[in-house]
């Protein structure tokens, strides 16, 4: 029984072993893991119920639910690539399976501005389209700020910035239920304050989707 378990989990990770085509690393994406995961979690509850035939049945089963799980966030994360080449916006994949989108300062808004800069609406276009596509996700909307003037000018300015691109996306077609609005400020910087470089990269909205159940 646990020789053909092992070589059901196995057989469903070889095959969803793929080339990333961003950077040409030989990897089992994160479709693999959910199918991986799921047969087990098939195949021991086929098990349970059926012995041997159970344990097979149960193992494609729970593939086809764990493809489906770490599917959505891949697939999502791939057209948003293919949407937002060129733009600025910089994408990534996180450990927990959510998708961060950053998008800088100089795509966003001017600086002391809460108004988008030419073009920077276009690219919220862009994301909306996909974000209406798989909407069983949340969208967390943060806007970052410098540490230039004060906690709580900054604080106001972040926010305000948050808010216009979730009434933007809203405005597009995603649902507001789905969108988690709020301002950090300059209370999350990702570079340092001491350089102009570096206040520029502070000076971001991020949405970050994860997708629920």
């Amino acid at each position: 029984m646990k020789k053909l378990i092992g070589i059901a989990i196995l057989t469903s990770m070889l095959a969803a072993c793929a080339t990333d085509p961003y950077t040409g690393e030989s990897k089992v994406a994160k479709t693999a893991w959910g199918t991986g995961i799921g047969t087990a979690v098939g195949a021991g509850v086929g098990a349970l119920i059926g012995g041997e035939k159970g344990a097979l049945i149960g193992a494609g089963v729970g593939a086809a639910t764990g493809a489906a799980t770490g599917g959505y966030m891949d697939l999502q994360a791939r057209e948003l690539r293919q949407q937002l080449q060129g733009t600025g916006v910089q994408l990534q994949k996180l450990d927990n399976g959510q998708i961060l989108l950053v998008m800088p300062s100089n795509i966003t808004f001017a600086t002391d501005s809460a108004v988008f800069q030419t073009g920077f609406n276009n690219i919220l276009d862009s994301v909306a389209i996909v974000l209406k596509k798989y909407d069983k996700t949340l969208i967390n909307v943060t806007g970052h700020t410098d540490s230039t003037g004060s906690d709580a000018y900054n604080l106001n300015l972040s926010q305000q910035r948050a808010a216009a691109v979730g009434n933007y996306l809203n405005l597009r077609g995603v649902n507001a239920s789905r969108l988690i609005v709020r301002g950090m400020g300059e209370s999350m910087p990702i570079a340092s304050n001491d350089t102009e470089a570096g206040r520029a990269q502070n000076r971001r909205v991020e949405l970050s989707i994860q997708q629920v159940n």
